[in-house]
């Protein structure tokens, strides 16, 4: 994709109302499902790979291997060829001593990548050690002449900043985002521990932020890092205020949750046939009759599947009884039928959710299992007496 069609694409969905996601990984299957998910773009960041080594992101930063070699070389053959319909990006150490960075930028081009990223950066490090890199000219300025070079051969180009002077060097260079970068990522078992808290890390973007509205206000602002890890932390970094327009990640897609994922799966492997007796699916695969009386197993089964969609003929199925028979039992001991007993426990259980600000109305009624709003709505209002909304608004009233 070249420049002018990335920008018309996430202009667009500036205009449309949604956000910038921007996914950096070192493999082609997260490539792929970021891309497929609607990912805006994908970044190749040396540290991904090594993060797909079961290394530390700060790998990255160490003289392993040449960054612009490992980079090319895994995502010229692994991603370029895969991702067809977003746009992938080159992350570019522009301090290489042994690269010609206009020549090498221009073959970077010509390998399919649509942009660069400055990555790693200087920005990253501090104290005695970037006295001496800045001594031997190894800085951050290279950073923003390779941008500059990128913009110049017609390159989208997404650009690392820490501080107000940056954001101010790198829109001078022509750079179609800018990257509030707020530390390495917190959370996971090789996260960084020391982390700026989110409300700290907010004032540092907006301060960047309103440095760059003064140069180029159209410019598109994003954030990176620090302890910015999960949906609800970026949801409070996007909350009451427009200047912060989209989000990139790297361990928040691929490590965090890789980590949380093999770990429980890998145990509950390793733990077969010595399983807890009150696990649910335990007790499905076993027989119901053995746990259970059969009201107690519907109710179990509503509490632990109420967002998903639940045929009462399944439930029926599974506990070996006809339908019929469990229908007459369930209204018999509850007191109304099943559907009216699924209905008041997912407007309940919503009632509960609107409590939390941060919730869109139309992800209540999804999280509840009412993918369609406008059904959620009209039962919300039968049992409760009011809309959603307003039901909200009552609760603020009152606190």
């Amino acid at each position: 994709m070249n420049r002018t069609a990335i920008l018309e694409r996430l202009q667009s969905q500036l205009h449309e109302g949604n956000h910038i996601i921007g996914v950096s990984t070192g493999t082609g299957i997260t490539a792929k499902y970021a891309a497929q998910s609607g990912a805006d773009f994908i970044l190749m960041l040396n540290s991904g790979k090594f993060r797909q080594m079961g290394r530390s992101s700060l790998a990255g930063f160490l003289p392993f291997c040449n960054s612009n070699d490992m980079v090319m070389d895994f995502a010229s053959r692994e991603i370029v060829p895969l991702v067809r319909h977003a746009p992938v990006l080159f992350g570019l150490n522009a301090n290489d001593p042994t690269r010609e960075m206009a020549s090498y930028i221009a073959e970077i081009k010509g390998r399919g990548f649509s942009g660069v990223n400055n990555y790693p950066t200087v920005g990253l490090m501090d104290g005695l050690f970037r006295e001496a890199l800045e001594e031997d000219g190894i800085s951050y300025d290279r950073e923003v002449e390779a941008i500059r070079l990128a913009h110049q051969q017609e390159l989208f180009t997404v650009a690392f900043v820490f501080d107000e002077l940056q954001a101010n060097q790198m829109i001078g260079a022509g750079a179609d985002v800018i990257c509030a970068h707020l530390g390495l990522t917190e959370g996971g078992l090789l996260g960084a521990r020391k982390v700026v808290s989110l409300e700290a890390a907010k004032a540092k973007a907006l301060r960047i932020f309103a440095a760059c509205g003064q140069l180029q206000p159209d410019v598109i602002k994003m954030v990176y890092g620090g302890p910015v890890k999960t949906p609800v932390d970026v949801q409070y970094m996007y909350s009451n205020n427009t200047d912060i327009m989209g989000y990139i990640g790297g361990s928040a897609f691929e490590r965090i949750p890789s980590e949380k994922s093999i770990t429980a799966i890998t145990r509950d492997f390793k733990r077969l046939g010595k399983l807890d007796e009150d696990d649910f699916m335990v007790k499905m695969l076993n027989g119901i009759t053995r746990h259970y009386d059969y009201i107690d197993f519907v109710k179990e089964y509503v509490a632990q599947n109420y967002s998903d969609e639940i045929v009462f003929s399944d439930l029926a199925k599974v506990a070996h009884v006809s339908r019929s028979y469990l229908s007459s039992m369930f209204k018999k001991e509850v007191g109304c039928s099943f559907q009216t007993y699924l209905v008041n426990f997912r407007i309940n259980k919503a009632a509960t959710l609107l409590q939390a600000p941060q919730l869109q109305l139309s992800e209540v009624a999804a999280m509840v299992g009412y993918p369609d709003y406008a059904q959620f709505s009209k039962m919300f209002k039968k049992l409760k007496g009011c809309s959603p909304k307003l039901f909200r608004s009552n609760l603020n009233t009152r606190t």
